[in-house]
């Protein structure tokens, strides 16, 4: 049976999303189309709800009303076997990266495998190993642990952890914070190759200007509560709403102008 074209069409739909913490409104009744193969950028003021939005879509955080769905599949709340069973869709790298400490590069990037498959130490060694070199680490590296690695090394074994089960989307929370420019001009570029390359659909949460411009396919703005304004670039730039303005248009992104258009 063919999907309906919307399904095939878009990777996530969310409709009338509504989170809140308390009496706080955090999202109001928010709606968002990720189209299928593409790299979405997610902008919003510092606690406006970004990360909040990315949490809800994967099942972290409960929703009070509103529908999501991912690639055509209903997504329930946070303890929804629905939810569960469509987490081998989607890869996540958290903002800090969130590797164990006690456990080894290795060991880290397997975790996914151990909980969701049954291979061989052998196979899942193979698996790591790959998933190292295609985030540009190297055989050395496997065994050493978190707090031996660099910040951009961090963030490259949560990137390979993210991609161990080869999902069809992967979600980024502010994945160069930290990083110096040069290591987060190296991580956009390896971000945009994977994509390309693998054919995934990256949902980005980010403050990053540049990765804005050099990585995004279509940037969101989130602004109370909504998605405010959604398109390339230069459609953002064009944008009348006051956040949208006050954000690509501030002194901190004059800089960035030229590029951005």
């Amino acid at each position: 049976m063919m999907m309906p074209q919307a399904q095939q069409e878009f990777a996530i739909r969310v409709r009338d999303l509504i989170v809140g913490f308390g009496r706080q409104a955090v999202l109001d009744h928010l709606l968002l189309d990720v189209r299928r193969g593409e790299v979405l950028g997610l902008v919003g003021a510092s606690g406006g709800g970004k990360s909040v939005l990315m949490r809800t879509i994967i099942g972290l955080i409960p929703r009070q009303g509103g529908t999501i769905e991912v690639m055509g599949q209903p997504i329930g709340g946070t303890h929804d076997r629905t939810t569960q069973g469509a987490a081998a869709k989607w890869g996540i790298l958290f903002q800090q990266g969130a590797l164990f400490s006690s456990l080894t590069v290795r060991q880290n990037v397997q975790f996914p495998l151990r909980e969701n498959l049954v291979l061989s130490q052998e196979l899942m060694d193979e698996v790591a190993t790959a998933k190292l070199e295609m985030v540009g680490l190297r055989a050395q590296d496997r065994d050493k642990y978190p707090a031996e690695l660099s910040g951009g090394m961090t963030k490259r074994v949560a990137l390979a952890r993210a991609l161990a089960l080869d999902p069809p989307i992967l979600f980024l929370d502010e994945p160069t914070s930290g990083l110096d420019p040069i290591a987060a001009g190296d991580f956009d570029a390896l971000i945009k190759t994977l994509q390309k390359t693998l054919g995934l659909t990256v949902f980005m949460v980010t403050h990053d200007l540049a990765s804005l411009t050099t990585v995004c396919d279509r940037v969101a703005a989130l602004a109370d509560g909504k998605i405010v304004a959604i398109g390339l670039m230069r459609e953002l730039l064009q944008s009348e709403h006051p956040w949208v303005r006050a954000y690509f248009h501030g002194k901190r992104s004059q800089m960035l102008q030229p590029q951005m258009r």
